[in-house]
């Protein structure tokens, strides 16, 4: 069975009747791609398309009818006001009002802060794009539990699974994490995983042989104290375990990535 993303999801939901479901998919791996790559001004706009796309599903489950695909929907919030209208017996009490109240909060990020908008008097940045992908993640999260009969958690997993911080430019084989770009340094390699495990520590020597590291005594001194005294990670040296800052994600996106992608 192919593993890949958008098999794994669309396999998720795949209660969900087509043409919804494929589009669910794409729309949703593409605002998370542009996203990783610090594209927030395309992540905010592709939030919009995929707010637009979930509402059309709502619709079409509990009213029978949705906006054709290719047709504008002229007021979005009043379209999500009226699922939220709708009696208890359309359809469960999370598509008819949580989802929808939702869609609205992504929908307003992406028309009032200056997403897609010439002039736009606040510019799009990591914040506004964070929250685009976190609503965007607690939505496919609920579809999944509703459509996959799963728990919350469960379904928290098929997303971490996806997560946008399983990069291209990483890889994960059998239980270990590479870097697939060998033109970067070994601290810039050991940023870009950790990166990509940011919801979990990471063993410092699992690190160590992660990026190959070929001196284990001088690992710590010349990787780890560095970056841990930058405070781009934090290394507790108690449980042996190394964490990515805020500050360490910052200069993954704004340098790491860009330099990856030169290449």
């Amino acid at each position: 069975m192919s593993t890949k993303p958008d098999s794994v999801l669309s396999l998720a939901l795949a209660g969900i009747q087509e043409p919804f479901r494929s589009r669910i998919v794409e729309k949703y791996l593409s605002l998370r791609e542009s996203y990783i790559g610090g594209a927030f001004d395309a992540t905010g706009l592709r939030a919009g398309v995929f707010a637009e796309v979930i509402l059309r599903m709502l619709q079409e489950i509990l009213t029978g009818a949705h906006v054709p695909f290719g047709t504008h929907i002229k007021n979005f919030e009043e379209e999500c006001v009226k699922l939220q209208r709708l009696p208890q017996t359309a359809g469960h009490e999370s598509l008819r009002v949580v989802i929808p109240r939702s869609l609205s909060f992504l929908y307003t990020i992406r028309n009032k802060r200056g997403i897609g908008h010439a002039g736009g008097d606040i510019e799009a940045n990591r914040i506004d794009a964070t929250t685009c992908v976190r609503v965007a993640d607690w939505i496919c999260c609920e579809l999944i539990r509703l459509y996959y009969g799963v728990s919350l958690e469960e379904a928290q997993g098929f997303v971490d699974a996806l997560s946008v911080r399983e990069l291209p430019s990483v890889w994960s084989v059998g239980g270990k994490s590479r870097v697939l770009d060998t033109s970067l340094d070994y601290k810039s390699q050991a940023l870009l995983l950790l990166y990509s495990h940011s919801e979990q520590v990471v063993l410092s020597e699992d690190l160590r042989e992660w990026i190959e590291y070929p001196e284990v005594a001088r690992f710590a001194q010349r990787i780890l104290d560095p970056l841990h005294r930058d405070r781009l990670v934090e290394w507790d040296r108690d449980n042996d375990a190394v964490t990515l800052s805020p500050k360490g994600a910052r200069h993954v996106e704004d340098r790491i990535f860009k330099k990856s992608r030169a290449n």
